[in-house]
């Protein structure tokens, strides 16, 4: 998956960037209160970008 495509897909759903950082940028999930990095890669992988939406679907159960 693109960065980009997944960036946007983390906005739609009310995730915001906190900071930047030299290889991960992190994004912050208000509805849960968790912070989370996104690597710089161009491309993330499909296992990645899973991973991270599964982890702040979880912790908001």
């Amino acid at each position: 998956m693109k960065r980009s495509a997944f960036i946007s897909q983390l906005k739609k759903d009310g995730c915001i960037l906190l900071r930047f950082g030299s290889r991960h940028d992190i994004y912050f999930n208000p509805k849960t209160g968790l912070r989370q990095p996104v690597p710089h890669h161009n491309e993330i992988d499909n296992i990645l970008a899973k991973h991270i939406r599964k982890y702040w679907d979880y912790q908001h159960n």
